[in-house]
C-alpha cells in the first residue's frame, strides 16, 4: 500500500523538490518519511523553524547547484588535467560559498542558529583568485603568466610580419594574380597564382581551386614566418598545459575542503528548503506529543485553494482513540480524515502544518484505506480490493498506528457490508490505535455511541441551500441528507413518501416535512429552478421505441442454397461452399478456402450446384470438418467414449 500516495503527501513532496535547488538535497526529500525519535524529530522541526525565520529576515539564500563540481574533482584528484571550462565551475562554486558565507554571517546578527553554519564552510578564497586571474571566458588569459604573455605577444607580431610579407610579395606580382587578396589553406598563408604562372611565384603549392585554374601558393618568403609561427604556437600550449597543471594540482590539494563545503551545502539546502515550503503554504511549527492526542485548530488541506477552503476544527486523545464520521454525499468527510493525516504525517516528517494551531502525537506507522481500490490487474472488485487493504491494514497495526478508513463495508450488499464494517471498527478499537473512519451505515453509528473509546462525528450539510458547509462537529452522528436532498430537486412528494416508509418505516413520515413545492405526482415535468440548471437528462414524453419487423424466408429462399452449392461471395468474387443453408433470418454459412463465415443471401450467387459436384449421399464432413473430429464422430458411432467434438467459434 503507497500511503504517501493515498494521502497525497507525494504531491506534497513534488512542491518542496522544486524548492531546492542541489540533487543531494531533491533525493533527499524523495526519500524522506516521518521520524520515529523524538529527539531527532524536534531538532528537523526547529530547523525549518530557524529557516523561515532566517529567510523572513534574510531573503532568499544564494544557494547554487553543485552536481557537475563533484565529477571534475573526481577528475582532479585521479590526475586528468581540467579544462579552462572545469576550473571555471570550480571558481564559481567557490564564488557561491563565499556568497553563502557573507550571507550567513549577516544571519548572526538575528541569533539565527543557522547562521552558525557558516563556520563549517571554507571559502578557499586563494584558490578562487589564482582561477579568476588565470582563466578568463572559458580560455587561459594572456596574463596568467609573464612566458604565456610574452609568447602570445611573440605570434601577434610574427602574424603581423607574415601578412606584410604576403602584400608585398602580391602587389609585386599583381599580373599573376588570380585575386587580389591572401588566404589560409590548411592553416597556411597561401596567395591565389593563376596556373599558367605557376613558376613565376616562388613556393610550395598547398591547393588549387575546383577548376584547377588557380593555385594556392605559399611563398618562400611567407613559409620561414610559418615556420617560426608554429614553433611558437608549441610553446604557448606546452605554457597553457602548464598552467592547467599547476590550477588542477592546486583543486586536487583542495578536493577534501570543498567536497565538505558541497555535503554542507547540500545539508543547508534541505533544512532551508523546509523553510521555504512553509513560507509557500503560510503554515505553522506543530507542537508535538506522545500521548496520543491531536489537535488541530483552523487546519486546511495543503493542496486546496486557500481562498475557498473551509477550516477544520479537530480533536483526538485521552479516552477516546478513534472517530467514526457520518455526513451527506460530498460533505467533507473524507478530505477531512485526508487532512487530519496529511498535517500529521507532514509534522512528523519535520515540517510545518498548514493550521492556525496543532499538537500532534509521533505514530509508528501511517495506515489507510482510501477510494475505489478496484484492482483490474489482480481481478478484484471495489469491495475485494477495499478488504485486502483492510486486512493489510489490520495486519501492521499497534498502538501507536493512526488509521484512516473511508466508506467501511462500501461496494457489497448493504446488511452484510454493516456488519463487516462494525466487525472492523470492533478490531480497530481492540487495537488501541488512534483512527478516523466514514461511513453511511446507521447501524455503525449506533454502535459508536455504545463502544468504549469510539465517538460519532458529523460533517454539517445546510438544508436549506443543499450544501455542505465542510465543518466537523464531534460528538454527534451526522445524516445522509438524502431525502432533503431530494426534495429540494423537487422529487415528487409520492416518491419520498415510497423511499422514507421503505427506509424508516411508516410512522417516519408523519416526522418529514416536504417543501411546499414539492411535486405530488410523479409525471410532472422536473423543475430546475433550484441548482439554475437544465436537467442534464433528455426525455421524449409517449416516445416509443420503434422495431425492426422481420420477415421469415420463403420456402423458396430456404430451397435457394444446398449443402455443398459452390456459390461466389461478393463483394469480392471469392468461390465458396455452402455449409450451412438459409436460416430464418436469410443468412447462410460459406466455406472460404481459409475460414467459415455467416453471410446474407442477398450477397450469395449460385456458381455450381451440389448435385453437380458430388455424388448422391455424399459425406460433406470430409470437407467441413477436421480429420480429428471426424476420428472422434466414427469412434461416437461405434462406442461409448468420453471425447467432445468441438466446433470453430465465428
Amino acid at each position: 500500500m503507497n500511503i504517501e500516495q493515498q494521502i497525497e503527501f507525494d504531491k506534497i513532496k513534488e512542491i518542496w523538490m522544486n524548492l531546492a535547488v542541489t540533487a543531494q538535497a531533491k533525493e533527499r526529500i524523495k526519500e524522506t518519511s516521518f521520524y520515529l525519535s523524538e529527539l531527532e524529530l524536534r531538532k528537523q522541526l526547529r530547523d525549518t523553524t530557524d529557516a523561515r525565520l532566517l529567510m523572513e529576515k534574510m531573503g532568499t539564500p544564494p544557494l547554487q547547484s553543485v552536481d557537475e563540481i563533484k565529477d571534475i574533482l573526481t577528475a582532479a584528484e585521479k590526475g586528468d588535467c581540467l579544462t579552462p571550462y572545469q576550473l571555471e565551475r570550480v571558481e564559481a562554486v567557490l564564488a557561491a560559498i563565499r556568497r553563502l558565507k557573507d550571507y550567513l554571517e549577516r544571519g548572526k546578527l538575528y541569533d539565527n542558529p543557522l547562521s552558525f553554519y557558516e563556520e563549517n564552510f571554507d571559502a578557499q578564497e586563494e584558490l578562487g583568485e589564482e582561477i579568476a586571474r588565470q582563466i578568463r571566458g572559458g580560455a587561459v588569459d594572456d596574463y596568467a603568466s609573464k612566458e604565456l604573455l610574452q609568447i602570445r605577444g611573440q605570434i601577434t607580431k610574427c602574424e603581423e610580419e607574415m601578412k606584410q610579407r604576403a602584400e608585398q610579395i602580391l602587389r609585386a606580382n599583381k599580373a599573376y594574380m588570380a585575386d587580389n587578396y591572401s588566404t589560409f589553406r590548411s592553416g597556411r598563408l597561401c596567395l591565389p597564382v593563376k596556373k599558367e604562372y605557376r613558376q613565376k611565384v616562388p613556393g610550395s603549392v598547398i591547393d588549387q581551386s575546383a577548376t584547377g585554374s588557380t593555385l594556392f601558393i605559399e611563398p618562400e618568403g611567407v613559409a620561414k614566418y610559418a615556420e617560426q609561427l608554429q614553433l611558437l604556437r608549441i610553446s604557448e600550449e606546452n605554457e597553457v598545459y602548464r598552467i592547467l597543471y599547476t590550477l588542477t594540482a592546486m583543486v586536487a590539494a583542495s578536493a577534501d575542503v570543498m567536497n565538505e563545503n558541497i555535503s554542507m551545502m547540500e545539508r543547508l539546502d534541505f533544512i532551508l528548503s523546509k523553510g521555504k515550503l512553509s513560507m509557500d503554504m503560510e503554515a505553522v511549527e506543530p507542537q508535538i506529543n506522545t500521548d496520543r492526542k491531536i489537535v488541530l485548530k483552523d487546519a486546511r488541506h495543503p493542496l486546496m485553494d486557500r481562498a475557498v477552503n473551509v477550516p477544520l476544527q479537530f480533536e483526538i486523545g485521552g479516552e477516546t482513540r478513534g472517530i467514526v464520521i457520518t455526513g451527506p454525499n460530498t460533505g467533507g468527510k473524507t478530505v477531512a480524515i485526508k487532512t487530519v493525516m496529511l498535517n500529521c504525517m507532514m509534522a512528523q516528517c519535520g515540517l510545518h502544518v498548514t493550521c492556525g494551531e496543532a499538537d500532534i502525537c509521533m505514530n509508528s506507522s501511517y495506515l489507510c484505506d482510501i477510494g475505489d481500490g478496484q484492482n483490474l490487474s489482480e481481478n478484484l472488485s471495489t469491495f475485494s480490493a477495499h478488504i485486502k487493504n483492510v486486512l493489510t491494514v489490520l495486519g501492521e497495526i499497534n498502538r501507536e498506528s493512526f488509521v484512516i478508513m473511508d466508506e467501511m463495508g462500501s461496494g457489497t450488499d448493504p446488511a452484510e457490508g454493516m456488519g463487516i464494517a462494525i466487525a472492523i471498527l470492533e478490531e480497530l478499537r481492540k487495537s488501541g490505535a488512534t483512527f478516523l473512519v466514514t461511513t453511511h451505515y446507521p447501524e455503525v453509528k449506533e454502535y459508536a455511541s455504545k463502544a468504549e473509546g469510539i465517538i460519532n462525528a458529523r460533517m454539517t450539510f445546510d438544508k436549506e441551500t443543499i450544501r455542505p458547509t465542510y465543518q466537523m462537529v464531534i460528538g454527534e452522528a451526522g445524516e445522509s441528507c438524502a431525502f432533503y436532498i431530494a426534495d429540494r430537486l423537487d422529487m415528487p412528494a409520492e416518491m419520498l413518501t415510497v423511499a422514507i416508509e421503505a427506509a424508516y418505516g411508516k410512522e417516519a413520515v408523519k416526522n418529514y416535512a416536504f417543501a411546499e413545492n414539492s411535486r405530488h405526482t410523479a409525471g410532472k415535468a422536473n423543475s430546475s429552478k433550484h441548482t439554475g440548471q437544465k436537467p442534464a437528462l433528455q426525455s421524449r414524453n409517449h416516445a416509443k421505441i420503434s422495431k425492426l419487423k422481420t420477415q421469415k424466408p420463403t420456402a423458396e429462399l430456404t430451397e435457394k442454397f444446398k449443402r455443398g452449392d459452390s456459390v461466389m461471395v461478393y463483394p469480392d468474387k471469392k468461390i465458396g461452399i455452402v455449409c450451412e443453408p438459409v436460416n430464418e433470418k436469410g443468412v447462410l454459412r460459406v466455406q472460404l478456402p481459409d475460414k467459415k463465415i455467416y453471410i446474407n443471401h442477398k450477397r450469395v450467387k449460385l456458381h455450381v450446384a451440389a448435385s453437380e459436384l458430388y455424388p448422391e449421399n455424399y459425406d460433406f464432413s470430409i470437407i467441413f470438418e477436421t480429420v480429428e473430429n471426424r476420428k472422434k464422430r466414427h469412434d461416437m458411432e461405434r462406442k461409448y467414449t468420453q471425447e467432445v467434438i468441438q466446433y470453430e467459434e465465428e
